[in-house]
């Protein structure tokens, strides 16, 4: 069959429209056993684009999507832009009221979900009366339409909808200091430049093929890995998640040249890399990023698999924008070099007038064509973060030497970074109250062995003796997402306060770090 694409586009869901041309019977996505070339990924997302056309969706319409890593959510994320709809990428770790939140925030007018994740699709579409469709995918018992189904009775051939640069195509929800999460609105244009920069940046041509082990609704798997792979006519082999010996199995059955990831999947490869006998030579790129990279690990990763190894920093409101340099001299320890496009300011927080000298630390500003729209909805939250000229206030901390190389400090708020995801202390403090034995709680930060960080707690109880640390984890993981969970609580008759009557944060880590001298760990994962 031909397929029909059009090499002028603004809609971002033509993103491998040169690739279908150039190279029509490539396989460009491997999972399992499921084999697609560029011909009938094409031919499938035109059918997802036709199906979602005829449940109405059109101009910005929003399609929620709750996928773990499953190739379906590549035709579908694309099919969603090419029928003019606006994807949105849920976090599927989330807790169910946290998705239910999203999906009547975003005013989602059709969920698509894997039949893994049947019982929350169903809780968000009963607290979600927008939701006009919902489709599983490999499901025949949820009551919902059969997603597989539908797209086999739908036919091949659509006309790619027209749309401007600054039309909406993604919404990426991240967490705030007000414990609920925010739309981030991404532009046709943000991902057609964000795709472009990463290719380029990190050198990949149509010879390379990416492995997929992160998560594909969070940007290091979907910026760095799938869609620039997409656009240079590569190709991506996904592993449904993460685990070191399936990971190193997978390089050496699918022989990518690619992968990316956070520190802490890196070190737990390099746990297993010593006692492992795969074959990982077809590997000529690692890139490391989304929380803090020692040096330590990144001379590890080169001197243990041998090939170039680079660090990135991105947030979803900026896309990836510094990156250590493939192409020059490395520095271990720094996140390196903006890439080219993106502007940067270090400014000084106490005075915002006023840029850092080298050396000294600021608050990294940037500007650049991955700058997102702003905050769906959220226009006093949008005037915080983005300035009248263009520059978006990142909230981390960095410092930059004399030949402009990058490191980054920490945030300027209380954000937890563990191991790759983002924790604030209010979204935990928030759940271990609904708890009747709490009475106050505070959350920190303490020092992971593995993660870089992980939550703390220090509970004030209404009874002594009401609760026990046991009994808070378990509250919390039955409510929250896992990775969030308070590796330690400990209990205290009075929290410390500030001269100004707030909750004295910095008392608490420093008793936290005298109580853990080696941080946290091993049993506490």
């Amino acid at each position: 069959m031909t397929v029909g694409v059009s090499a002028m586009t603004e809609n971002f869901g033509e993103l491998f429209w040169r690739a279908v041309r150039l190279y029509p019977d490539k396989v460009v996505v491997e999972q399992d056993g499921v084999r697609l070339s560029y011909t009938e990924l094409e031919e499938r997302t035109q059918r997802a684009a036709r199906l979602l056309r005829s449940l109405g969706v059109s101009n910005e319409t929003k399609v929620l999507l709750m996928f773990p890593n499953d190739f379906r959510l590549i035709e579908c994320l694309l099919g969603t832009l090419r029928a003019g709809g606006a994807a949105v990428l849920a976090n599927v770790r989330l807790g169910t009221e946290t998705l239910q939140f999203i999906a009547g925030d975003c005013d989602a007018r059709v969920l698509i979900a894997h039949a893994s994740l049947t019982d929350k699709a169903m809780a968000v579409r009963a607290a979600a009366p927008g939701l006009q469709h919902v489709l599983i995918a490999d499901d025949e018992g949820s009551g919902a339409q059969v997603y597989d189904d539908r797209l086999a009775d739908t036919p091949a051939g659509f006309e790619t909808a027209p749309v401007g640069r600054n039309d909406v195509a993604l919404i990426m929800y991240t967490s705030g200091s007000t414990g609920r999460p925010k739309g981030c609105l991404l532009s046709h244009g943000n991902k057609w430049w964000q795709a472009q920069s990463s290719a380029r940046t990190l050198m990949l041509d149509e010879s390379d093929k990416a492995l997929v082990m992160g998560p594909l609704y969070h940007a290091n798997a979907l910026w760095m890995c799938l869609l620039p792979m997409l656009l240079v006519g590569g190709s991506v082999a996904i592993l449904p998640g993460f685990e070191p010996d399936a990971v190193l199995a997978a390089i050496e059955r699918y022989r990518p040249t690619f992968t990316s990831g956070t520190p802490n999947m890196f070190s737990q490869l390099l746990a297993r890399y010593d006692t492992s006998e795969h074959d990982v030579s077809s590997l000529r790129l690692l890139s490391c990023g989304s929380a803090p990279v020692s040096a330590e690990l990144m001379a590890s990763l080169i001197r243990q698999f041998r090939c170039d190894v680079v660090e990135g920093y991105g947030l979803t409101e900026g896309g990836a924008n510094v990156i250590t340099p493939r192409w020059g001299v490395k520095k271990l320890g720094s996140a390196g070099l903006p890439v080219p496009g993106v502007e940067i300011r270090i400014v000084d927080p106490a005075d915002l007038g006023r840029d850092c000298a080298p050396g000294q630390v600021g608050e990294l500003w940037t500007r650049s064509p991955a700058n997102a729209l702003g905050y769906y909805k959220q226009s006093k939250a949008t005037a915080e973060k983005f300035t009248r000229d263009g520059w978006l206030r990142t909230g981390d901390l960095v410092r930059a030497d004399d030949q402009g190389y990058l490191t980054i400090i920490s945030r300027v708020d209380d954000m937890i970074n563990c191991g790759g995801e983002n924790i604030y202390p209010k979204e935990v403090e928030d759940i271990l109250m609904t708890n009747p034995a709490v009475a106050e709680v505070c959350v920190i930060p303490a020092h992971h062995r593995m993660k870089g960080q992980a939550p703390v707690a220090w509970v004030v109880l209404r009874q002594p003796g009401s609760a026990t640390e046991e009994d808070l984890k378990r509250h919390f993981l039955a409510r929250g997402p896992a990775y969030a969970h308070p590796r330690r609580v400990f209990f205290i008759d009075r929290l410390p306060v500030s001269g100004t009557n707030k909750v004295d944060r910095k008392r608490l880590e420093d008793e936290t770090q005298r109580l853990l001298p080696g941080g946290l760990g091993g049993s506490q994962a």
